[in-house]
């Protein structure tokens, strides 16, 4: 007999305590950060009324300076790698599809403007008589941030980029002859171009890219620069694998000693309340609505499994502030739990790193417009297109360094959407990517020799074949007789002097075998 609906048993829809075990069992690094996030939360709050001294304050945020050093240390190796060793086996018809719908996939700053002109978060009326009432400034021209931004596209040193980027300054200088009238010198300021510190993404990113579409031209001819960065790209991402474990106590205290350093700054609470509140609003709106609808118009694909596959990265990035250092937790969490093409995440993650800044882009235009209401300038409709322009292009090459709390959030949303595009242009080009290999037999080989890697990676077996060996024995095309099929098998020596011995004829070197 059919047991009516009503008595039947419901399911359970709460998880239990059994599964809640093992899901931090399966997933105990992602628990570990989300955990020290709040542990360090609560303990930069509880700690801060006890009046610390300095040198105490420096000694907690001690160990997540370090952690912050060595994940910086391995940014520029790692897009270097992964962007050579991505392009170079790809043709470049498909480099320059993925680059244009990289760079198509639009900042939308207009989220943060729009809110900021409905909230009017700089009410004049707030700016009291401690404020700065008048401040020397120069006319910083939109031209100059543009053309700073192609100059560092374009480096005159490859090796100075990984230290200093080009920017204009304005130098005050005083006339050389003095005013008949008052007896003072005029005074006035300059152009000049200036190296600063920090890394020049951009100008790195650009040479990098030219770099691996000329290999690509050169096919199994350079398969063995392309099997180095490879292997160097393997090498990185191991080393940041094994860092990962040593992320939450890094993460405890770099969000602990940030808030430790943290001013009294309750006379300006007021002020910036709204302003901090409309930034917030931006954000979230930004993250809730204009991403997902995107992503979902262009794949017709359920956002939450992006935001669920890079938890991990999201986690980071808020922890360190740092979308540079959350690089290479964001690659890993594509390619493993979204199962995006590795060439795609390798290409798209480092320029969206760069030139995707959905936060930033959003912040700088409501922090513009929010210094034009508190100083009640009133901004047109062209000047407001103006100030989006500008901040998109000021958010260019920005360097991925760490700021305040607000800045936890942008960096956050800079990590989510660099995902969304990476998901999107592999829904696009993916299966294009896949009927092209098929017809390549060098692209064939370094996946296979990728895979190897992985998995020679995450296994700790030792075997009695070489593993270097074995990931060579590729070079050997389909078409020549392979000895290694036969009941007797070569050991590592033979199969070595066999592949020299094709190399040297390949080369020409050998002229009667």
């Amino acid at each position: 007999m059919r047991i009516p609906r009503v008595f039947r048993k419901r399911r359970n829809i709460c998880p239990s305590w059994r599964q809640i075990k093992k899901f931090c069992a399966q997933n105990l690094l992602l628990t570990m950060t989300i955990l020290s996030v709040i542990i360090g939360l609560i303990l930069g709050f509880v700690l801060r009324g006890q009046d610390l001294s300095q040198e105490t304050i420096v000694l907690i945020n001690f160990p997540g300076e370090i952690f912050m050093q060595i994940l910086k240390l391995m940014i520029l190796p790692l897009i270097f790698a992964s962007l050579v060793a991505a392009l170079a086996q790809m043709d470049p018809k498909e480099s320059g599809q993925m680059g244009l719908l990289t760079v198509g996939y639009y900042t939308m700053t207009t989220t943060g403007i729009i809110l900021v002109l409905l909230i009017h978060p700089g009410d004049p009326r707030i700016k009291n008589d401690w404020m700065i009432q008048h401040i020397e400034h120069t006319q910083v021209s939109p031209l100059d941030t543009f053309l700073d931004v192609v100059r560092n596209m374009f480096p005159e040193n490859v090796i100075q980029a990984a230290f200093q980027r080009v920017q204009t300054v304005y130098v005050p200088y005083k006339h050389k002859y003095q005013n008949v009238s008052n007896h003072t010198h005029p005074s006035g300021y300059r152009k000049q171009m200036a190296h600063v510190p920090g890394m020049n993404i951009l100008g790195i990113i650009v040479f990098c890219t030219g770099f691996g579409i000329v290999i690509s031209q050169f096919g199994e001819k350079a398969k063995i620069i392309v099997d180095f960065f490879v292997i160097f790209e393997a090498v990185i991402m191991k080393i940041v694998e094994l860092l990962m474990w040593f992320a939450p106590l890094g993460i405890v205290c770099l969000i602990a000693g940030n808030l430790l350093e943290l001013e009294d700054l309750s006379d300006t609470a007021a002020v910036l309340l709204m302003y901090v509140l409309t930034v917030i609003a931006g954000l979230l709106f930004h993250t809730i609505v204009t991403m997902p609808c995107v992503y979902l118009l262009l794949t017709r694909k359920n956002p939450l499994r992006v935001v669920k596959g890079m938890t991990q990265a999201l986690v980071t990035a808020f922890g360190t502030a740092s979308g540079g250092a959350a690089l290479p937790i964001s690659m890993h969490c594509l390619e493993e739990n979204l199962k995006v093409d590795r060439r795609i995440a390798r290409f798209v993650l480092p320029l969206g790193s760069t030139i995707n800044m959905d936060g930033n882009a959003l912040y700088e235009a409501v922090a513009v417009i929010f210094i034009a209401q508190l100083n009640n300038i009133t901004l047109s409709l062209a000047e407001v297109i103006t100030v989006s322009f500008i901040a998109t292009i000021a958010s260019l090459g920005l360097n991925s360094v760490p700021a305040g709390l607000v800045n936890r959030m942008r960096t956050s949303i800079n990590v989510l959407g660099d995902a969304f595009v990476a998901d999107a242009i592999a829904y696009y080009l993916g299966d294009q990517l896949k009927e092209t290999d098929k017809d390549n037999v060098f692209h064939q080989e370094i996946q296979d020799e990728i895979k190897m890697l992985q998995s020679a990676s995450h296994s700790r077996r030792t075997s009695n074949a070489s593993p270097v060996m074995s990931s060579r024995t590729s070079i050997i095309p389909p078409q020549t007789p392979s000895l290694l099929n036969t009941p007797d098998p070569l050991n590592w020596k033979q199969t070595a002097l066999l592949q020299k011995l094709y190399a040297d004829i390949s080369l020409g070197k050998v002229e009667d075998v």
